[in-house]
């Protein structure tokens, strides 16, 4: 066994070495993925498909990038920049979800990302996203007074702890690299945070962005996964904040959005809206995706819906085919009324009655006179079909011009 490892290792670096004197980005495959991945701090990499004219076009700067990150981090075991041919490696593609091509995705300590890279497409803006993400994501605190300081409008996880060298720190700092990109991170040590903690024992507490209300961890400090299942279900909400930023992975969820539009300083109805969703609405998370907008720098589905920033609050569906606006937004907090807007989003009734007008309970004797009704009938109701406003939120979805999409069943 220890040979065999031995030998799987010396056939790793000659792949490696081979690499660097031909430069450009490691080809990956099924022989070589899983040492790399778990070999390396980083690994960036491009799952394409060679068919795929986007793919093409995006080759040679690929390779480029892939020879700047490595003349800035030439050591062993800290960034690979690789590549995966998905028509010759299937089974690493379906692995992974790829739905379109190319999708550049990173992987750190052998763990996926959560989100895809989006940025600019270009040698130099990988090689800064690269240089971003080998940044340490924790903010020592030199004064216990910087915790006032902190940006509001993120979420902060905080650490106590008695020395940097603590196991308790390193999970803490694992964490941290997970979760850089959905919280805000800070650690204190020693005589700065010695009021905060007991002695001898390190503790770690979270800061909602708007309450900032500490609410601490109680599990067990030297447990990765207890550790990064609490984090993670504080610095990625039930009730996500939607900006142009991420509107494109959060459409690629495929799930309909139910969006609290307001106002840029309306903090009260964020509040409001996170507790209903919380308090009724929690099972539904499976369903759709609960967020709130900026009314003023979404203007534009406000528009498609007929409102203006004069109208906010407001809440809306966007099912990817047409928006629904709830119909009065003082009645948002009455119980079981959003559930009920949910269920008829289901059930095909909001999408019915844009088309056709409110249901209407139907009697025998109705029934009666609309089987005998000619288009003459004067007391037969005529319902004319409307549209619903169209989508806006499925425009920022992954674009044609940019991607060779696939159907999500090819592979």
């Amino acid at each position: 066994m220890f040979d065999s490892r031995r030998q799987q290792h010396a056939d790793l670096e000659l792949v490696l070495q081979f690499t660097r004197i031909q430069g450009g980005a490691l080809q990956l495959d099924n022989s070589n993925f899983d040492s790399i991945i778990g070999g390396n701090e980083l690994v960036f990499i491009n799952f394409y498909a060679d068919w795929c004219r986007f793919s093409n076009i995006l080759a040679p700067t690929w390779d480029e990038a892939a020879d700047k990150v490595r003349e800035a981090f030439p050591d062993d075991g800290r960034v690979v920049i690789g590549k995966v041919d998905c028509d010759a490696e299937s089974s690493i593609a379906s692995r992974f979800h790829i739905t379109k091509y190319p999708t550049l995705k990173l992987l750190r300590n052998g763990q996926t990302s959560k989100r895809e890279y989006r940025g600019q497409r270009s040698a130099d803006a990988f090689a800064t996203f690269i240089k971003e993400q080998l940044k340490d994501p924790i903010k020592i605190m030199e004064e216990l007074n910087e915790i006032q300081n902190i940006e509001e409008t993120k979420r902060t996880v905080v650490g106590y702890f008695e020395r940097q060298d603590v196991p308790e720190y390193e999970v803490f700092k694992k964490v941290a690299l997970n979760l850089k990109d959905d919280c805000q991170f800070l650690a204190g040590f020693g005589d700065v945070v010695r009021s905060m903690h007991p002695p001898g024992e390190s503790i770690i507490a979270f800061k909602a962005s708007i309450t900032m209300e500490d609410d601490a961890f109680i599990g067990s400090l030297m447990s990765y996964d207890e550790v990064s299942i609490w984090a993670t279900e504080r610095c990625i909400p039930l009730v996500r904040e939607i900006t142009f930023q991420n509107a494109e992975e959060l459409t690629e969820e495929g799930l309909p959005f139910l969006i609290l539009f307001h106002a840029p300083d309306d903090t009260d109805s964020i509040k409001k809206y996170t507790a209903l969703v919380q308090g009724e609405l929690a099972d539904e998370k499976q369903n759709v995706n609960f967020l709130t907008a900026d009314g003023v720098q979404f203007a534009h589905p406000l528009h498609h819906l007929g409102k203006s920033k004069k109208d906010l609050p407001l809440i809306a569906i966007d099912s990817f085919r047409h928006m629904y606006l709830f119909p009065d937004y003082n009645e948002a907090y009455i119980l079981g009324k959003m559930k009920s807007f949910l269920a008829d989003l289901y059930s095909g009734k909001l999408h019915r009655e844009f088309h056709y007008g409110p249901d209407q309970e139907t009697t025998e004797e109705t029934a009666q006179i609309a089987d005998n009704s000619d288009t003459t009938n004067p007391n037969v109701k005529k319902e004319k079909p409307t549209n619903p406003p169209e989508s806006s939120f499925k425009k920022l979805a992954p674009s044609k011009n940019r991607y060779t999409l696939l159907d999500r069943d090819e592979l």
